[in-house]
């Protein structure tokens, strides 16, 4: 009798395996039943990865995606770039399904390259920095910690435009690459002298030019070029470090005067400090994440204030109030930045139009399906942000300049991704914000300028950059008043 429960219980604990195996099998054939989205693979090896590239540096970076969207008569398609199988999502709610699923179903991906540019002293991928990274941010980069720099940020757009006088013409892209890295030096680091900050601009440059470049590490090429200029700023980013904590220790350096401080002073959930090493690997990502970002912005908000002088004279209006309203030597501070409500929205509409980030990478951490499609395991998604921001189904007329757009509720949800969504969603997308007002605002009551070149070429690469760094004429206000 005992021997006949036995195998009861053997034959029930069978039939539940089977049951189990079966919805198992059942399931992943249901996923794999779906089709692949249409596409092609294009050539051996490179895929369609030129005419990815061509597009943007031809200043069309959305030809690719709108060419295949009404080729195949779908938002979803795959392709192969980078040399990776690639399926491209398109539109609001394949973005809501990708930020929504961050760390579900996607995660974030860079090529191989990037790690050999970034190497990590903790031997871990730049994903996992950029996990860790993110952790760290949000107390720094948050709106109520930032206020305090508004100040700092002002002080430094002072100096700046001290460049910009006293010359009748101007290259915009350089001095506002210029502007941004150096702020960026002074709030990360406390690196505020013009000659440090020249010091490390340089190499900074050809980083981010061999970063997009060609993965090939022989002498002479970009890439390589990158790779040195990578280890000679973690050297001089291991100076500084060593510096601080020297001045922590004696008192000259304060807890909260910068995200070095921050980092230093700051344990981990095991109450473990990071090495010098790792905290150098992050302030270095840190600062290309904002070297070329922001000042692509502001060049494209001098570039469109100078072909719309009724949107100029509104943004004017609106910061020549603010300035009046200052006393001698007083600083910008939030109550200012809460006032300069037209000048976002013609700043978000600068960045629908020309956005910084065309989009990014995800890879499927597992098999799923999205409209009808299945995704494989491992294969790389990337998101368009101009499959919104140009689409007249979600923008009316969306070559127009209209910072209208903005008022109010502002565009539908998912619709607008200039700092992408999610938990992913940039970090520094507030940082960003007061760094480009301040820099309009030094702009507009210092000056009125125009194009020197009409027609001037616009190239993505990956960031939309004009061909010949902007070369305006300016025109200072105190000769027109």
């Amino acid at each position: 009798m005992e021997l006949f429960y036995v195998s009861l219980i053997c034959l029930f604990v069978l039939l539940v395996s089977l049951s189990f195996l079966f919805l198992f099998n059942n399931k992943n054939k249901s996923i794999l039943s779906c089709p692949l989205p249409p596409g092609k693979s294009g050539w051996p090896v490179i895929g369609e990865s030129l005419e990815f590239l061509s597009t943007g540096w031809k200043g069309h970076p959305e030809k690719f995606i709108f060419d295949r969207i009404s080729k195949y008569s779908s938002n979803i398609f795959k392709t192969h770039l980078l040399g990776e199988k690639v399926v491209v999502f398109c539109g609001a709610s394949s973005n809501k399904f990708l930020f929504s699923n961050e760390n579900k179903l996607v995660q974030a991906w860079w090529p191989s390259s990037v790690d050999k540019v970034f190497p990590s002293s903790t031997q871990t991928s730049s994903k996992e920095e950029a996990i860790k990274m993110r952790k760290m941010l949000p107390n720094f980069l948050k709106p109520e910690a930032l206020q305090r720099y508004i100040g700092i940020m002002d002080h430094i757009a002072q100096k700046h435009f001290q460049s910009w006088e006293n010359q009748e013409e101007v290259l915009v892209f350089p001095l506002a690459k210029r502007y941004t890295f150096w702020l960026a030096c002074r709030l990360f680091v406390s690196v505020e002298d013009p000659n440090h900050v020249a010091k490390l601009a340089d190499p900074f440059d050809v980083l981010a030019s061999g970063l997009i470049s060609i993965p090939i590490n022989l002498p002479g090429t970009p890439f390589n070029r990158a790779i040195k200029a990578s280890n000679f700023i973690r050297k001089e980013l291991v100076a500084i470090i060593k510096q601080r904590k020297i001045d922590l220790t004696e008192g000259k350096a304060s807890d909260s005067q910068d995200i070095l401080s921050h980092m230093l002073l700051t344990s981990d959930e095991n109450g473990k400090f990071m090495h010098e090493l790792d905290i150098a690997d992050k302030i270095l990502g840190l600062l290309i994440g904002g070297h070329d970002t922001a000042s692509s912005a502001c060049t494209f908000i001098v570039k469109y204030l100078a072909e719309l002088p009724d949107i100029y004279d509104g943004v004017y209006k609106e910061q020549i109030e603010i300035a009046k309203s200052k006393g001698p030597g007083e600083l910008l501070n939030w109550e200012d930045i809460k006032k300069m409500k037209y000048s976002w929205n013609v700043a978000c509409e600068v960045l629908r139009l020309a956005p910084p980030l065309q989009g990014a990478f995800r890879e499927a951490l597992v098999d799923f399906t999205f409209n009808g499609f299945s995704i494989p395991k491992g294969w790389k998604i990337y998101w368009s942000a101009n499959s919104t921001h140009i689409n007249p189904e979600v923008f009316l007329d969306p070559l127009k300049f209209d910072p209208s757009r903005f008022e109010g509720n502002g565009p539908a949800p998912y619709t607008f991704v200039p700092f992408g969504g999610g938990p992913r969603m940039c970090p520094g997308k507030e940082y960003a914000r007061l760094e480009i007002l301040v820099f309009m605002h030094h702009l507009v009551k210092r000056f009125s300028w125009k194009k020197i070149i009409d027609d001037e070429k616009i190239v993505v690469n990956p960031m939309p950059i004009p061909a010949n760094g902007l070369p305006i004429r300016l025109y200072p206000h105190h000769n027109k008043m």
